[in-house]
This record gives C-alpha cells, structure tokens and sequence, in this order.
C-alpha cells in the first residue's frame, strides 16, 4: 500500500536524545516485519497480501527494540537508531532474548549504540572500588538491601493477596544474611534461597501448586516458568539500557560476573527483577494469560513503577557509595 509522501521536517541528530530514557514511552517487539528508513522517518513495514503496510517508530521516544522471528533491518535505520540512543536486540520467537550478549545457542544478541561521547562520571566512580575485592563485596550487598527494599514497597502494590507477614520475615531474615556474607558466593548462594522461597511464596498466594519449582532458563514448561523467562529479559533489557545511559560496561560485575560476562546487566536487573516481574508472571499464570497479555501487564507494571528510573538511580548511589 502506498502512502501519501509528506515532507518530514529535519530533526538534527543531537535533538533524537533530548527524552531521557527513564522517561520514554515506547519498547518495540517486532516480528515479520522490515524495519528501514522512509522519508526520514525509521519505518517498519509488514505485508498484506499484495499490499505493504507502513507504522512509524518514533525513536526519540524509544528506550529499545526487539527484532524478532522473520525481521530484517537496514544500515540507515540502525544509523538513525544509534543517534537516538536506542538499544537494539535480535531474538528468537517470543520476544525472550538473552540481552546481555551473544549466545548461538539460544540465536540472541544484543547490541548498545556506539558513541564516544558517553559520560564517564559514574565509570571512574566505579572503578574506585571495582578491582578492591572487599569494597566490591561491599557494593554487591549494598545492591542486595536495595532489592530488599524494592520489593517491601512494590509487592504490596500489585493486584494480588500474600502473605504480609511471611514476605516481611523473609525480607527481614535476609537483611541479616546478605550483611554477614563472607564473601560473593556466600552473597550469591544466599540470593539464590531468597529467590527460591520468593518462589514459593508467590506459588502459595496465586497457583497454589505443590509440585512447583524453578526450571532451568529455556527449558520452561509451565506458565509461570515460561513468564518468569519472559519477563526477567525485559527486567535485563532495563539492567542493559540503565548500564549504556550510565556508562558502565557490562563485565564490571559486582555479583554475578564469576558466571556471566555481561554479569552487570544481571547485577542492574535484580534491582527490580523480583519486586516487579516475579509477581506479574505467578499473577498471569493464574489468570490463563497468554504470552502478549503478560507482556504488556509487564511492561504496563515496569512503566507505573518507574522500573528504569528505579535501575539508574540504584546504580548511581552504588557507584558514589564505591566511590565514597
């Protein structure tokens, strides 16, 4: 189908960023679809028949897109992508890409846009304390009470009925833990018992199944295990984007950089990941919901709780605690 050609007016590159990304709108999952520049305008296009449909992506207002099954992309839109700032993912079917790097068995990637302007404030702040492991391991639970905390004030504002008193023993027993922790695998064994009984803890107020347990990523079976899945990787595209906008390369691990090479973008997404997707994945698979209805609930949630602001401003505190 044709359009009508207007005249777009000139937007000079340095204006595609004025939006700050903790206040943009717009996360694009495409699939089937031609992503290209048309009059100065990044498009993407899907078919029809015979006809060609053309939607416009309004990249100021953009924080990242998703490229999925059967997508393709041209050099002049990745071009006008980068000057805006938009970070970019290629994954499979489902929108569930691995965004902190590329792994060919699970055919994801993930890609920041490339400038040599990018701040370097928080960068030498972090390096202060980085390569000292006693002040990185200080760091790493100072990141972990902010969880803690995150997840007092959010979980009572989702549409569900827990178990106030156990989730406010568990908060308070796990305070005490990530204090005394030895070191990062005590710190890290300890966040893997805090996620388990967060676990069941959601199981209990939605599903109510005995037999419930975490599976291994990409080998999900059950709803909520799919939904975890698939809304942690929003929760890492949040991690991801907070670590670009600040500057931070993503193997300046506190954490989990032992097991992962992009090991801050997991550091940055446990910020919210349990306050705000954990319990949107048990909530829809209570509910019935398919995988797009989760989606938006998700990012509905992520939005209403001002999830990037959220990540930006923890890493910032973090990197001036280190610093400190």
């Amino acid at each position: 189908m044709s359009k009508a050609k207007t005249k777009t007016p000139y937007i000079p590159a340095t204006e595609l960023k004025t939006i700050l990304h903790s206040k943009r709108a717009n996360l694009y999952y495409l699939e089937h679809c031609r992503v290209l520049v048309n009059g100065g305008r990044v498009e993407y296009v899907t078919d029809q028949g015979k006809e060609s449909l053309y939607w416009n992506i309004p990249i100021a207002n953009t924080t990242c897109i998703l490229l999925g099954s059967g997508t393709s992309i041209t050099q002049a839109a990745v071009r006008d992508l980068a000057k805006a700032g938009v970070m970019m993912g290629f994954c499979g079917g489902g929108g569930t890409p691995l965004f902190a790097g590329s792994e060919a068995e699970t055919a994801c990637e993930f890609f920041s846009p490339q400038s040599e302007y990018r701040p370097t404030e928080y960068l030498q702040q972090w390096c202060r304390f980085w390569f000292d492991d006693a002040q990185r391991l200080a760091v790493a639970k100072q990141l972990q009470q902010l969880r803690l905390h995150i997840i007092a004030r959010t979980w009572p504002k989702h549409a569900w009925t827990y178990d106030a008193e156990a989730l406010s023993r568990l908060l308070t027993q796990y305070t005490e833990v990530f204090a005394q922790a030895a070191d990062s695998m005590s710190l890290l064994a300890a966040e893997g018992r805090l996620s388990a009984q967060l676990y069941a803890l959601a199981n209990r107020a939605t599903l109510n199944q005995p037999e419930f347990k975490r599976s291994q990523r990409g080998n999900s079976v059950d709803p909520a295990n799919r939904f975890l899945d698939h809304g942690n990787y929003l929760a890492y595209g949040m991690g991801a984007t907070a670590c670009w906008v600040l500057g931070l390369p993503h193997g300046l691990a506190v954490l989990h950089g032992k097991t992962r090479r992009g090991g801050l973008v997991f550091d940055a997404a446990d910020i919210v990941k349990d306050a705000m997707i954990l319990p949107q994945a048990f909530i829809a698979a209570a509910e019935g919901a398919g995988e797009s209805e989760f989606r938006q609930n998700c990012i509905a949630q992520l939005t209403r709780f001002e999830a990037l602001d959220t990540v930006i401003e923890g890493l910032q505190s973090l990197a001036k605690a280190g610093a400190a």
